[in-house]
C-alpha cells in the first residue's frame, strides 16, 4: 500500500509539472556558434601541427611524382620490408614509380608496413577518418606494423563536423559500415600507466600529403 502511494505521489507531480509547464532557466543558448576558435592557419599546417603532437609523422608533397621520390627515400632509409597495398589507385601510382609491394589478401598478415587511402583529414584534430568502404576494409588499419596513408589536400577539412557533412553528401542513404577516426599511432596506458606504443594497431603513423589544389598541380 505504501509502494503504491509514493509511485502515486511521484506520477501526479510528474502530471502537474505536464500540465503547468516553466520557462527554461537557459533561454538564450547559442547552439550554432562553435565552441573552438577560428583556425587562421592554412589547413595543411594546422594539420601537420596537430598530428606531430599525437605522435603521428607528416610528409608534404608538391606532386604525386615528389610522393614516389618520398616514399622510395622512406623504404630504403627505415628498411621497412615489401609494401603492401590493396587500393587500385593507390596500386597504380607504385606501379608507374617502380614500387614493389604486395596485394593479395594472405599477404597482409605478413606485411609490416601498408598504405591506404582516407576519407577526409581532421584539420584540428591532426586526425585521419577512414571508412569500411576504402580498400581493403578494416584490415589494413590493424595488422601492419606501420601504417602509410596518402591524402590529398582536397580532402582537409576545418572540423569533425565538416568531414561528417562531407561524408553524408558523398554516400547519401549507403553509409559506410564503419567510419572511424585515426589519431596518432595505436596506444594505450591500461598497464601499470605505462604508455604503449602499437598495442591494439601501428606503432607508427604516416600522412602523406600530396598538394592537388595548386596553381601548379
Amino acid at each position: 500500500m505504501e509502494e503504491s502511494t509514493s509511485r502515486e505521489k511521484i506520477l501526479k507531480k510528474v502530471r502537474d509539472a505536464l500540465i503547468e509547464k516553466t520557462e527554461p532557466p537557459f533561454p538564450i543558448i547559442d547552439q550554432d556558434s562553435s565552441v573552438y576558435k577560428e583556425i587562421t592557419e592554412q589547413l595543411d599546417v594546422t594539420f601537420a601541427e596537430a598530428l606531430v603532437k599525437v605522435a603521428g609523422k607528416f610528409v608534404y608533397c608538391e606532386s604525386e611524382d615528389e610522393f614516389i621520390g618520398n616514399l622510395k627515400s622512406f623504404i630504403l632509409e627505415k628498411d621497412w620490408g615489401l609494401l603492401y597495398c590493396s587500393d587500385f589507385n593507390i596500386q597504380s601510382l607504385l606501379k608507374n614509380g617502380g614500387i614493389p609491394f604486395a596485394g593479395a589478401e594472405d599477404q597482409i598478415t605478413d606485411s609490416r608496413i601498408g598504405i591506404t587511402g582516407c576519407e577526409y583529414l581532421i584539420a584540428r584534430l591532426g586526425s585521419v577518418m577512414i571508412s569500411s568502404r576504402l580498400a581493403p576494409g578494416r584490415k589494413l588499419m590493424v595488422y601492419p606494423e606501420v601504417h602509410l596513408v596518402l591524402g590529398y589536400s582536397s580532402q582537409l577539412v576545418p572540423d569533425l563536423k565538416h568531414a561528417l557533412a562531407n561524408i553524408k553528401r558523398k554516400y547519401k542513404d549507403n553509409y559506410p559500415s564503419m567510419i572511424s577516426m585515426i589519431t596518432g599511432p595505436s596506444r594505450t596506458a591500461d598497464i601499470e600507466k605505462t604508455l604503449v606504443m602499437g598495442a591494439h594497431g601501428p606503432r607508427e603513423l604516416f600522412v602523406f600529403l600530396i598538394d592537388n589544389t595548386s596553381s601548379n598541380s
